[in-house]
């Protein structure tokens, strides 16, 4: 609205073509002035629009809080428009917790699909295959712990609609953002290294921030070994009928060992993103040790993207680590996880995966309000020796020196000393010089609000090290005929006839939700 006349007019800017990472104009108003609706358009010949019928599948397990404002906002704000992304969508709700009401929530436009709790790989599997059934052109896969706008599936989709023959089979991947900080994005799209991680490829960045924003479109994430975490991630179907559906990991690695299989040319955009829960202080050994290590192996053993040499190195370094900072715990499921492994593909096909995670997650270190810990225990802790999450301001010469091995467990008991030292509970949080000949050790979370009391067990400690020494042993006699079995393995454990048979769906319905049992 122009001043205040309650006139509004409509102004045009044309953009120039360009390969610059952004391009912009500028509005000025002699007066006091409103923009009522503002949308950035392209012209083109309708033949080169592609038809897309777009598949939202999002598995989750008893996070209503998040799952139906999601429902709600797809229903409010894509299905009841009039856009052409109206006609050609379908969410695909997986409900692993069987939590929802599957009747009330579904609609014309929504399925929701109670599900056996397999984890995060059997229920986007089971959304792959609803996909496939809708006759979608492309599956998007989204966690369901995450706020996400709409705005998002509409460039999703008419990005889809408009890519050129380079780019259609590619991955499209959503940033994810930070719900603590809304205006940081934590990751867009990933890689795996050959030394046994996967790292994102795009620094932390305040998308609010103009220069940032140029940044994130010109940081280029076509690299080798790329992929896109599955709180976000478009796959076209060629690609899940070409390369299978996911392996049957539960959690972890299952979004990786996909994007190592199918190799896709990845994209990403600006708008396109979700907002999650940060990462930081969710440490938990069950997952971060024993299903990091078990399905990082199989990954290696069908995918060959990382050195299983280097992989086993930093399983050695992290093992010493969580034994020299008396994380017993930690180690035994880093342990369980080699354990399984080798195995081979039939415990992965025979093992309960809730059942497993309850059983590891009882390994788990329990943390406990500061406040119910001894008060006597606690005085004197130098909890910035721990460093907790915070700036590392050590020298050089400090870090080589807490480089050197200094595990208390060598040490006779005249060296220990009792005054408990403080550390920082996380996944390899390395145990500074000043915890070194303490019997005691408490471990923090990032915000100091939690911790846990780790006692020196000299006898816990020396079964751990006979444990790995044997399965080591195991590991370097059978390694080429165990990572074989995966490799033949593989195809069927990928097939439609293999999950259908393991989530059960001959005795139910996959897409209306109607459970049979």
């Amino acid at each position: 609205m122009i001043g205040g006349s309650g006139e509004f007019r409509r102004f045009e800017v044309e953009l120039p073509e360009s390969g610059a990472a952004l391009v912009s104009f500028v509005l000025r108003s002699q007066g006091r002035s409103f923009i009522r609706s503002a949308r950035y358009a392209t012209m083109v010949e309708s033949s080169a629009v592609r038809s897309v019928r777009l598949a939202l599948s999002t598995t989750t397990f008893r996070k209503e809080d998040f799952i139906v404002p999601n429902i709600e906002a797809v229903e409010r704000e894509v299905l009841s428009g009039d856009e052409p992304i109206s006609q050609g969508f379908h969410m695909f709700v997986v409900d692993n917790g069987r939590t929802l009401n599957a009747e009330r929530l579904s609609s014309e436009g929504v399925t929701v699909v109670p599900n056996a709790n397999v984890g995060g790989a059997g229920g986007f599997a089971r959304g792959m295959m609803a996909a496939l059934e809708y006759g979608a052109t492309h599956v998007l896969l989204m966690d369901d712990d995450v706020r996400v706008s709409p705005e998002s599936f509409k460039r999703t989709f008419n990005l889809l609609s408009l890519l050129n023959d380079d780019y259609a089979e590619a991955f499209l991947n959503g940033a994810m953002l930070s719900l603590e900080q809304p205006n940081l994005q934590y990751e867009d799209a990933a890689v795996v290294r050959k030394d046994g991680l996967y790292d994102k490829i795009k620094p932390d960045l305040h998308i609010d921030q103009i220069d940032q924003i140029a940044k994130n479109e010109a940081i280029d994430v076509e690299v080798e070994n790329a992929y896109g975490a599955w709180w976000y991630c478009c796959i076209p179907m060629s690609a899940v009928r070409e390369h299978g559906l996911p392996l049957p990991l539960f959690v972890r690695c299952d979004d990786v060992e996909y994007g190592m299989r199918c190799q896709p040319k990845m994209m990403s955009m600006g708008g396109i993103c979700v907002w999650h829960a940060g990462f930081e202080g969710r440490f938990r050994a069950s997952v971060d040790c024993y299903q990091y290590v078990r399905n990082f192996l199989i990954m290696i053993a069908v995918d060959g993207r990382s050195s299983e040499r280097l992989f086993m190195l930093r399983l050695l370094r992290t093992f010493s680590i969580y034994l020299r900072s008396m994380n017993y715990e930690s180690a035994e499921l880093l342990l369980d996880g080699l354990e399984d492994y080798l195995k081979g593909p039939s415990f992965l096909e025979k093992a309960n995966g809730e059942e497993l995670m309850k059983r590891n997650g009882a390994k788990n270190e329990r943390l406990a309000p500061v406040g119910e810990l001894d008060r006597a225990l606690l005085e004197g802790l130098d909890l910035a020796s721990a460093n907790l999450g915070g700036k590392d301001e050590r020298s050089m010469a400090l870090k080589l020196l807490e480089a050197l091995p200094h595990d208390r467990h060598m040490l006779p008991d005249a060296l220990i000393k009792d005054d408990p030292a403080a550390v920082y509970y996380s996944r390899g949080a390395y145990p500074g010089w000043k915890t070194m000949r303490r019997r005691t050790l408490v471990a923090f979370d990032a915000q100091s609000e939690n911790a846990h009391v780790r006692t020196m067990d000299r006898s816990r400690y020396r079964g751990l090290k006979q444990r790995y020494r044997l399965l080591k042993r195991d590991y370097e006699t059978r390694k080429e005929q165990v990572a074989e079995d995966y490799r033949r393995a593989m195809p069927r454990l990928t097939s439609e006839e293999f999950w259908r048979s393991y989530l059960g769906l001959d005795e139910c319905c996959p897409t209306t939700g109607e459970d049979a049992g």
